[in-house]
């Protein structure tokens, strides 16, 4: 019997509104791909982004136009030649994975390596505000260890001042997504390090980040819009320090599992972050991130509700998924 492939565009409201420093939304916009094949079916999540001119109709238009291939039979390592990276491919590809796991009985965290999966201590994301407002966010969520703040503004020494002060105790990650400026990158380096930052994210533009090959790293720099495949990684080497991985950008968790490895082999930190979508979309990223340096899942925290059954967040915790999610 062929292999069957359905496809669902869904929402799930976020929790008040998440901003980051090209815009805000006030809902998840997922798609949900299901493969059935003899009774079993896998399931897959994918976020379209539009910093990537992703949108819904033409990333289901993609998924949809892969329904005799799927019919077919293809696998997981021809999908990597057929379909381009991105959301599309990372849904179709994530429910293969599942399928694979219902047909044959093997969990998809024995078939990677991740047999000890445990919970991981994952970011918790603070959204883009003025100064005030960033440190009611992280004084709310000070408790937390880890905390992800977006910046990306033209008052960002004050936010860094702001949120630091709110949240003493919690190691900060600042995510930039690509706000900074040659003009004012050194500055704000050198004050994140001088309070204490552990990482910085994408400060740059990608494509427009040479001067990170020239200038000092008093704070770790993390790729994230620059990096997407194993095959970015040569170019980043001497600008970047770490490489953020997100199932949506890879295009799935086939190349996912690629690109970290080579990462490393080259000597970048990893983080494995996310989208804002479901547990279904972080299932897959808990078992790619059991080694990771920085973890960065929180999506399902960000929303007014999730999926059930969803994973089991305990404060900054996040448990391997259940295989009745996925997996």
């Amino acid at each position: 019997m062929a292999r069957v492939i359905s496809v669902e565009m869904e929402r799930f409201p976020i929790a008040g509104t998440f901003t980051i420093s090209r815009g805000s939304k006030t809902e998840a916009e997922v798609i949900t791909v299901t493969i059935a094949d003899g009774g079993r079916s896998g399931r897959g999540e994918c976020v379209p982004y539009k910093r990537y001119g992703e949108t819904m109709e033409g990333v289901s238009a993609s998924i949809e136009a892969m329904r005799d291939q799927i019919a077919g039979g293809i696998d997981r390592t021809a999908l990597l030649a057929a379909m381009p990276a991105g959301a599309a491919r990372n849904a179709i590809d994530c429910a293969l994975w599942d399928l694979e796991a219902k047909l044959t009985g093997t969990p998809v965290a024995a078939a990677i390596g991740a047999v000890s999966a445990k919970p991981l201590e994952t970011a918790y994301t603070l959204s883009l505000a003025e100064p005030e407002a960033m440190a009611a966010q992280a004084r709310a969520n000070a408790a937390r260890p880890l905390l992800k703040v977006k910046i990306g503004g033209d008052n960002d020494i004050a936010r860094i001042r702001a949120v630091t002060e709110a949240a003493p105790e919690s190691r900060i990650i600042l995510d930039a997504n690509e706000g900074w400026t040659d003009q004012n990158v050194e500055a704000n380096l050198a004050f994140a390090a001088q309070h204490g930052i552990a990482l910085v994210e994408q400060p740059l533009p990608a494509g427009k980040d040479d001067i990170l090959g020239r200038i000092a790293h008093p704070v770790p720099i993390c790729a994230d819009e620059s990096v997407h495949a194993a095959k970015d990684l040569d170019a980043l080497l001497g600008l970047y320090d770490a490489v953020n991985i997100k199932l949506d950008k890879s295009g799935g968790l086939t190349e996912a599992l690629r690109l970290r490895d080579r990462a490393r082999d080259l000597g970048f930190g990893i983080m494995v972050g996310c989208m804002v979508g479901t547990s279904l979309a972080m299932a897959p990223a808990v078992l790619l991130a059991q080694d990771a340096d920085f973890v960065d899942l929180d999506g399902p925290l960000l929303l007014a509700r999730d999926r059930e059954p969803g994973l089991l967040y305990q404060g900054s915790l996040v448990s391997p998924p259940n295989r009745e999610l996925w997996g």
